[in-house]
């Protein structure tokens, strides 16, 4: 790759690593101002708790997206950059522009895409069953 590219990759990185970071901060500095419950009825209750659940499962995958960026930060460092971790061609510069922690190129991208969704068919498959004739008698009785 050009080094001009993996330059600007690195600083792009760089700055989505900060912004990540400030927003999980700014996320913990809301959870702990948020958590005084004084003066909360019930249902203000349930409702502050139900956003702390939503705000732990954004961390987490806020969490991964770091992680991504920091792998990717690593990779540009290591040399492997910009080159698929599956089929080992080059990694188109729109997608890496776009995407620039990704590790796929696009066709293995999709590929995987396909793969995960007849998996999750074949799970559901194996989940849901018609009901037949003797297990509604059975739930009648």
């Amino acid at each position: 790759m050009r080094k001009a590219f993996l330059k600007t990759a690195r600083e792009t990185l760089e700055v989505m690593k900060r912004q990540l970071l400030a927003e999980i901060q700014q996320g913990i500095k809301q959870g702990r101002e948020s958590s005084k419950d004084e003066g909360m009825d019930t249902y203000d209750l349930a409702s502050e708790e139900r956003e702390r659940e939503i705000n732990f499962i954004l961390t987490d995958r806020d969490r991964g997206k770091l992680k991504s960026i920091e792998d990717a930060l690593d990779r540009i460092g290591e040399g492997s950059y910009g080159v698929c971790e599956s089929c080992e061609q080059e990694i188109a510069e729109g997608r890496l522009q776009a995407m620039p922690f990704t590790r796929l190129c696009v066709q293995c991208q999709a590929d995987r895409e396909i793969e995960a969704k007849q998996s999750r068919r074949g799970d559901d498959d194996r989940v849901y069953r018609r009901l037949g004739t003797a297990d509604i008698d059975d739930e009648g009785q």
